[in-house]
């Protein structure tokens, strides 16, 4: 009588399941160093661990890690905005994943490369109520540029060739302009420790197993960016030849290429270049541009934003910081605009633009100083500058008590050449670009203005530290501060120091230029949220330098911070409701100065 079978499940050879997986998430690996990625940002996990040690392994990769995963994606997030080069975050399944979406979304936003690599249960686990399974396919949406779940190991030449493919696309996608975050996805099953084999597949199948033998990646893949046609070109010359001309750079992806390439065409053209904090050519050699400062609290009365009408407004980048700016466009909705961007998310949500055409934004500007002419008038360059000047009087004219404006012109000018200057959102990006002068050499200045989001700013400014390896300055509020504390750890990294400048209002200090300020007590228990936290015991818990500065010594205690090499914070007291008193001032006062420069009637009220 036969012997009946057996109903126990037969199981996989250890050796073989564990060796598949080494090599498949090698190979992988491999390709993405090939493909030039350095940077790989681990935060700790099981089901990630093929990952995390296959990246461990190999010589060419720089793998940090961090407690926190979305401080760990921030970080990842700020290389890719400092170096063109996505740098990997590693997560393991589950809710892990999930804290990358906030970066995600700011990579998206702010077109920056990014590359999220989520281990996830094996097919057979999903659905199942298998313990810290999550549906992870399509997780980000439409804020990841593309999404690529990977095959369960397949030891054989052709699904390896298609591995390798699939790691070059990766990059390219993730750096293709325009940039953003890719999402690669790996079901992994047990075991997930490296286990060595499969020497005789390596023996026979080289290129799938070890890669190209020259080095090289798998598959050169070249993302290319949108010429502007001859006859576009043409008609943008045709454009340039105007009176009146302004070109409004806004924050950009590529701030060194196109805020070089905006400075030489406003130079051509001899027009006025109102440019954002974050477009590369607010603080750069300007090339003989005319750098307009203190647009931001020129342009807000009706009858100035009438007095400075263009004939022609070309604009470049995402939307201004500024919304005085905005509402100039706006005033001047009438007026031809055309914005040149490079596609991929519309740059229009004022809906001002009467031409919008799709190319590299850098290339078209450089082709354009080649051929253009200086045919801006005279009397409409004059009349900027005696606005200008007037905003430079007044604000010298208001002098009183200190105000947070006062912190971001004071290290917008004591940041050396030469070093970064990161921004947070909120109040520290509009104070720069109100009060921050232009300065003729460059400062790299960066923000999270894709989202505007503060919940990331402290691990990405770090990220940028260390893609860069220069003086990195961070002007940070109370608020933006507490949400991404856990970021205060990557000061233990040796190549990441930064000079944390924070704005201690103990609040929300923005909320009061809104009109809800008005609607005490509510405003100050939901919108003020005084906290009553303080950082220097946060600074201890890391190990930081902490100092408090008043705003009139600022610039030597910043100057301190930096010649010391380590991460610190220097705190700076401010008063919510006297900074928005001195801010109104401000305004007011320019507003007035503006209108006796230009020869306006001293009556209107500020927009």
């Amino acid at each position: 009588m036969a012997k009946a079978p057996s109903l126990r499940r037969c199981s996989v050879p250890v050796m073989s399941s564990g060796a598949d997986t080494t090599l498949w998430v090698r190979a992988f690996c491999d390709e993405l160093a090939r493909a030039g990625v350095r940077e790989v940002v681990v935060a700790p996990g099981s089901r990630s661990t093929p990952l995390v040690m296959a990246f461990d392994a190999h010589q060419h990769f720089n793998v940090r890690v961090h407690l926190d995963e979305r401080s760990a994606a921030f970080f990842a997030l700020g290389v890719g905005k400092a170096s063109g080069v996505p740098a990997v975050l590693v997560t393991t399944s589950g809710t892990a994943t999930a804290s990358a979406f906030p970066a995600v979304i700011e990579a998206a936003q702010s077109e920056a490369p990014l590359l999220v690599l989520t281990a996830d249960r094996p097919h057979h686990l999903r659905d199942s109520d298998a313990n810290q399974a999550i549906d992870q396919l399509r997780l980000f949406g439409p804020y990841a540029k593309d999404f690529f779940e990977v095959a369960p190991p397949l030891v054989e030449d052709a699904a390896l060739r298609h591995l390798r493919s699939l790691a070059a696309r990766t990059v390219a996608s993730a750096k293709g302009a325009p940039a953003g975050a890719v999402h690669v996805n790996f079901p992994l099953d047990k075991p997930l420790e490296p286990i060595e084999g499969h020497g005789d597949f390596m023996a026979k199948h080289p290129s799938a197993g070890a890669g190209r033998s020259s080095g090289e990646p798998f598959v050169q893949v070249e993302s290319g960016r949108r010429q502007v046609s001859a006859d576009t070109l043409e008609a943008l010359l045709d454009a340039l030849d105007t009176p009146r001309g302004v070109i409004v750079l806004g924050p950009s992806p590529d701030p060194l290429g196109s805020g070089e390439a905006a400075l030489r065409l406003a130079a051509a053209i001899g027009c006025p270049l109102l440019a954002d904090p974050l477009s590369g050519a607010r603080f750069a050699p300007s090339r003989g541009a005319h750098v307009v400062a203190g647009y931001d609290l020129l342009l807000r009365a009706p009858d100035v934003c009438a007095a400075l009408e263009p004939s022609l407004v070309l604009r470049v980048g995402a939307s201004p910081t500024s919304t005085a700016l905005l509402g100039w466009l706006q005033h001047n909705d009438g007026v031809r605009q055309i914005v040149i961007d490079g596609g991929g998310r519309w740059k229009d949500h004022g809906a001002t633009a009467t031409e919008y055409v799709h190319a590299d934004p850098a290339a078209t500007l450089h082709a354009l100083a080649e051929s253009a002419e200086a045919n801006a008038h005279e009397d409409w360059r004059e009349l900027w500058r005696s606005a200008e000047s007037a905003v430079r009087e007044a604000v010298h004219s208001a002098r009183g008590e200190p105000h947070e404006g006062d912190v971001l012109a004071t290290v917008a000018a004591a940041v050396p050449e030469g070093a970064n200057l990161f921004v947070s959102s909120s109040m520290p990006v509009r104070d720069l670009d109100a009060f921050g002068a232009p300065r003729d050499e460059t400062v790299r200045v960066f923000g999270n203005r894709g989202a505007s989001g503060i919940d990331g700013i402290v691990s990405t400014a770090f990220g940028v530290a260390a893609a860069t390896g220069a003086p990195t300055v961070c002007v940070i509020g109370d608020v933006a501060l507490f949400h991404d504390q856990n970021g205060l750890l990557w000061s233990r990294e040796p190549d990441a120091q930064v000079v944390f400048v924070l704005i201690d209002n103990d609040g929300g200090g923005i909320f009061h230029l809104l009109p809800i300020a008005e609607h005490d007590p509510a405003f100050t228990k939901y919108f003020a949220t005084p906290h009553g936290l303080d950082f220097r015991h946060v600074a201890e818990m890391y190990d930081i330098d902490f100092t408090d500065s008043e705003i009139e010594v600022l610039d030597s205690a910043l100057a301190i911070g930096l010649e010391s090499g380590r991460t610190c914070i220097v705190r700076v007291r401010t008063n919510r409701e006297t900074n928005t008193r001195r801010h109104r001032e401000i305004s007011d006062a320019v507003t007035e100065a503006v209108r006796k420069a230009l020869k306006l009637p001293l009556t209107s009220r500020l927009i």
